[in-house]
């Protein structure tokens, strides 16, 4: 049961929204690697801001992810595309529906 969950709000720098975009579609690639992570969203909140939400069944789950290859790769990345530090809230999963959709 999904219990755990991750928001992560990115703000682009002037000039380099296609970048973060791009950025965080490649994403995709590296979420499905994670076992321990079921479920991973990137968003587009505006022309200039950006977020990533995903869910976990327990803490391993958030500690695995907040280590793995993603975090790295998206702080590696946080000068170059952000005007300012990703911002990441820890959200307590009080109700999920899930349809199976893909």
């Amino acid at each position: 049961m999904i219990k755990y969950a991750l928001f992560a709000r990115l703000e682009a720098k002037p000039g380099k929204e296609g970048e973060v975009a791009a950025f965080l579609q490649a994403g995709l690639r590296m979420a499905q690697e994670e076992t321990t992570t079921p479920i991973w969203f990137a968003l587009r909140l505006g022309p200039g801001s950006f977020g990533v939400f995903d869910a976990f069944e327990d803490q391993q789950g958030v500690q695995n992810h907040l280590e793995g290859p993603i975090a790295k790769a998206l702080m590696a990345k946080a000068d170059e595309l952000f005007s300012k530090p990703p911002s990441i809230e820890r959200i307590d999963v009080l109700g999920l529906k899930n349809t199976g959709a893909t």
